[in-house]
């Protein structure tokens, strides 16, 4: 089964789940935000990748520049680990990060939460790459993905239990449309996944042909 299959079939259940009224609150939030035209103002094929440097959830620094000393870098964007999607996919790109090593690329995944908040103490122990803290999205931002939630969507999290201000670091209604991109050791971006739909993500498959064109 492929990512995206796992995670419509996760979707067809959670939408069963869902009460009707979340059900609503959610897919107004996904319509307005496909058509607000923040998809397309993405970084894209082509572009240089904007510098970061930014906290690891271990208690690290890491840059862009450094990691593309190493080689090239596949670079994923996602919501939190409140976001059960962002977990799936993430856990899909672990499953393959043998391959994605075995081509000289490194993998590094960013959210806008707090290192304390990014992952828990096994997951830390079991992730073979480095997630980031983008507090306040202001790499996201730079790379085009950053967007604010609708208040009414907004207000649907909080009466869910999920208090974004605080594992976004007092940032409660910025989010990044989730992205993934291959880059090149000069920095320039080979391939580029942005969709926003949360519901679907990269292809870990997708991503080892983009880097094997590399050369």
């Amino acid at each position: 089964m492929s990512l995206n299959e796992e995670l419509r079939a996760f979707r067809e259940v959670q939408q069963r789940q869902d009460p009707a009224g979340a059900r609503a609150v959610k897919e107004r939030a996904a319509r307005e935000l496909a058509e607000s035209g923040q998809g397309k103002r993405a970084l894209a094929v082509g572009a240089r990748a904007p510098h970061f440097s930014l906290p690891s959830a271990t208690g690290r620094t890491v840059t862009l520049e450094a990691l593309l000393s190493r080689g090239p870098l596949v670079l994923t964007f996602y919501r939190g680990a409140w976001c059960p999607y962002c977990n799936m996919a993430l856990r899909s790109l672990q499953r393959h990060h043998g391959e994605i090593s075995a081509r000289g690329a490194r993998l590094v995944a960013i959210s806008p939460q707090t290192p304390d908040e990014s992952l828990s103490h096994s997951e830390k122990q079991e992730l073979a790459f480095d997630v980031l803290s983008d507090v306040g999205s202001a790499t996201a931002r730079r790379y085009g993905l950053a967007f604010e939630v609708s208040e009414e969507l907004a207000a649907h999290y909080a009466r869910s239990g999920l208090d974004l201000e605080r594992v976004n670091g007092g940032h409660a209604r910025i989010l990044p449309i989730p992205a993934t991109y291959v880059i090149d050791r000069s920095g320039t971006v080979r391939w580029a996944f942005v969709d926003t739909d949360f519901t679907v993500r990269a292809e870990p498959a997708d991503v080892l042909t983009a880097l094997d064109a590399l050369g």
